[in-house]
């Protein structure tokens, strides 16, 4: 009999990035990297364990620019030529590798994952969607979502219809994706205020994530720490982050993902393979990029790219499985602990961002894989659980107000709001003004309908905590500043033209066209509260 639970949680999420006015924009690959490395290969895991019969429990948000982009008819062309690409290249590295042995082998263990991505995709008639949903049907996956385009809910309060509208627009785009509610969502960036909770009672939502000291500093403070949910007073559940496996997965000094034997991510065929070769598979103007092709692996700690070595993934499936062997020894020790001091079931809730696994650390799904095959057959400690199921069997936990937290830098705000990206507020709360002010009026006709609803679709789009994480992190700046300044400009253009009652209707349609994320969204959701 399982003393105490743990609850695995994978963050799915990324920005809303499409772009049919161009025919090539890097950032369009964030997605379809995320679906050959990280979404296929989690759904491989899930296949094989229904196959063998592991009752498995997972919890996985899936916000709504991912549901809206792996359904979009437009990217799923374009990914279907990126992984045919992919496949040729892959082909070429094995022709081209004949007489060289190890390089050999691993171009074939490319071109067979690139091959069997490609039966996946098509077996699911390139819908992933449905594909995650079956195992929701099954209750072997728990779907929650997230704010409608993941806004930085903190830094948007002072304007409660805008914190509104992430959570109304996230809870029908579900249903209407799900064919349910959502029970839970995932707080962008695990952003808490206080007075948040009420919101997220008003939308349906049963329960969210929180990092572990907007619990930890609750007032009172929580008897059982985060390894118990707690109550708000709106009824609305707070889990926390546990520190101590997260520390195991995430961290750069002792996380799982720095062993030598796995992949090096930094060290890639785009940016090592012959000019002139390696040309048609990078960027259409000539620059490299990389092709997730991948032959090194990290080797050692401190070592310079030009010093590893070959990559081996029968020694890297091995590690997996030796690193899962150890996660869950580690949880049954920390469980039993716990039983001892709380005299009653704990409960470890472990989130991670999904990509994670398979993206950033090639062997996750791998060690995913070897952890719920363990724990169904080698212990009895602990059951995997579902956030909701564990409410649902334990339905009495103290009531607390959480503190103010996020799971960013220093645990607060300070990563989305610094000295590279303050200035964009100002610009989101003028806009959020103005939408609010609008949504107070009625349309005139189709057209002023169409108008005031694409205004919505822009404010949400530029309010992507994303755009301000990576103006923090110094990667792909032009393009978070280009995407924040185009919806601001869309925007006021719409408030503008919708004022004189002049919208210009082939200008509309074009916008439409490019950010058509919610086609069912109603700009009402923006009136007073």
């Amino acid at each position: 009999m399982a003393i105490g639970y743990l609850a695995l949680v994978l963050h799915a999420h990324l920005p809303f990035v499409r772009h049919p006015e161009s025919d090539y924009v890097l950032e369009e690959e964030w997605l379809f990297e995320a679906i050959t490395e990280t979404y296929v290969p989690l759904l491989w895991m899930f296949e094989g364990l229904k196959r063998d019969g592991v009752d498995f429990k997972i919890t996985m948000s899936m916000t709504p620019p991912l549901i809206s982009m792996l359904r979009d008819p437009l990217l799923q062309e374009r990914y279907d030529q990126h992984l045919a690409q992919l496949e040729e290249l892959a082909e070429l590295e094995v022709e081209r590798n004949t007489f060289n042995g190890h390089i050999r082998y691993l171009a074939e263990h490319y071109a067979q994952e690139f091959n069997r991505v490609r039966q996946t995709w098509e077996r699911y008639d390139r819908d992933l969607v449905t594909a995650f949903k079956q195992f929701q049907d099954s209750n072997n996956l728990e779907i929650i979502t997230c704010g409608a385009t993941h806004g930085y809910l903190p830094l948007m309060k002072m304007y409660p219809q805008a914190v509104w509208a992430q959570l109304q627009v996230a809870c029908e785009h579900y249903e209407q994706t799900f064919g349910r509610p959502p029970k839970g969502i995932w707080l962008p960036e695990c952003a808490y205020y206080e007075g948040l909770e009420r919101m997220l009672a008003d939308a349906g939502l049963r329960y969210f994530i929180t990092d572990g000291h907007g619990i930890l500093y609750g007032r009172p403070r929580p008897r059982f720490g985060t390894y118990a949910p707690i109550f708000t007073e709106t009824g609305v559940a707070a889990f926390g982050r546990d520190h101590e496996s997260s520390q195991q997965v995430w961290s750069s000094e002792v996380g799982y993902p720095g062993a030598a034997e796995y992949r090096e991510f930094y060290k890639d065929l785009g940016w090592e393979a012959e000019y002139e070769y390696i040309k048609p598979y990078i960027m259409p103007n000539g620059q490299r990029k990389n092709t997730g092709i991948k032959y090194h692996k990290i080797t050692g700690r401190g070592l310079g790219l030009g010093d590893k070595q070959l990559y081996d993934p029968y020694w890297a499936r091995e590690k997996a499985a030796e690193h899962a062997a150890n996660f869950m020894f580690n949880r049954e020790n920390q469980i039993r602990y716990l039983h001892h001091l709380m005299q009653r079931p704990p409960i470890v809730v472990s989130p991670y961002d999904a990509e994670l696994y398979g993206h950033w650390w090639y062997e996750g799904p791998w060690f995913l894989d070897f952890l719920f095959r363990k724990v169904w057959f080698d212990q009895d400690t602990f059951a995997m659980t579902h956030l909701a199921d564990y409410l649902r069997a334990h339905p009495t936990q103290q009531v607390c107000r959480p503190s103010q937290s996020s799971w960013g830098y220093k645990g607060f705000h300070e990563y989305w709001l610094n000295d590279t990206n303050a200035w964009i507020y100002p610009h989101l709360h003028k806009a959020a003004e103005r939408m609010i002010e609008l949504a107070k009026g009625e349309p005139w006709d189709e057209l002023s309908w169409r108008a005031l609803n694409q205004a919505a679709r822009e404010l949400l789009l530029a309010q992507s905590s994303d755009w301000a994480f990576i103006m923090r992190t110094g990667t792909m700046v032009p393009y978070a500043v280009r995407r924040t300044r185009s919806h601001l400009t869309r925007f006021h253009k719409l408030y503008d033209d919708i004022k004189a009652q002049k919208i210009d209707a082939g200008w509309l349609e074009k916008v439409e066209a490019i950010d058509n994320i919610f086609p069912q969204i109603n700009y009402r959701v923006y009136r007073p509260l």
